[in-house]
């Protein structure tokens, strides 16, 4: 399971931007949109799409670097579906559906993207690579997350009207929300306004 602080700026339908660290790759894929009700925030829309989106997600992946076809796209789509019921499932203590569980493995089975060693001593990846690599490579973080130890620390965000989900990685293991300056400033909001609301007049 990928566990590198990174972050997606997103922009809500309401306005302001503000950075998401899911603490996973797998759920950072997440963002991209999904099923039912979530169909509203699709952005993978073309094969250049799902290459953009790589390249801002936690393996920086150039789009110029990637191969990614229809194919791609359409494997995308699915494997991104899968991981919201899974990933939901898990926050809720649920079973996992069984054609969400084959979805995943039948992209882990592609080979994966190959690490390399920089020049200048950082990591990287061998490159051009295809899509069905990195695709491979966000199932194999679900895998690791969805079998591993922090599995029990997959969580959707407390607030009512935000949806997002990810895994607490903090030592504590109190993280309630998708980020504090989004959902957990709005919750202090929130109290701070019901404390200073008028009780009701003694009668």
């Amino acid at each position: 399971m990928s566990v590198a602080t990174t972050g997606l700026v997103l922009r809500p339908p309401d306005g302001g931007s503000f950075v998401f660290d899911p603490g996973a790759l797998c759920l950072e894929f997440l963002t991209t949109g999904g099923p039912g009700a979530f169909a509203r925030y699709e952005i993978l829309h073309e094969p250049g799409d799902l290459a953009d989106w790589l390249a801002l997600s936690r393996l920086r992946l150039a789009a110029t670097d990637l191969r990614v076809g229809p194919d791609d796209l359409d494997a995308g789509r699915r494997l991104r579906d899968a991981l919201w019921h899974m990933a939901r499932a898990t926050a809720h203590g649920r079973p996992h559906r069984a054609e969400d569980v084959t979805e995943v493995n039948r992209a882990a089975q592609h080979p994966p993207l190959a690490p390399r060693i920089a020049p200048d001593g950082s990591h990287a990846w061998s490159l051009p690579a295809g899509g069905a690599q990195a695709l491979s490579a966000i199932a194999r973080d679900a895998v690791e997350l969805f079998t591993g130890r922090h599995a029990a620390r997959v969580r959707e965000c407390a607030a009512d009207d935000c949806y997002l989900v990810f895994v607490d990685t903090s030592r504590p293991g109190r993280r309630r929300w998708c980020a504090m300056e989004r959902c957990g400033n709005r919750h202090k909001v929130r109290a701070l306004r019901a404390r200073r609301e008028p009780g009701p007049a003694p009668g």
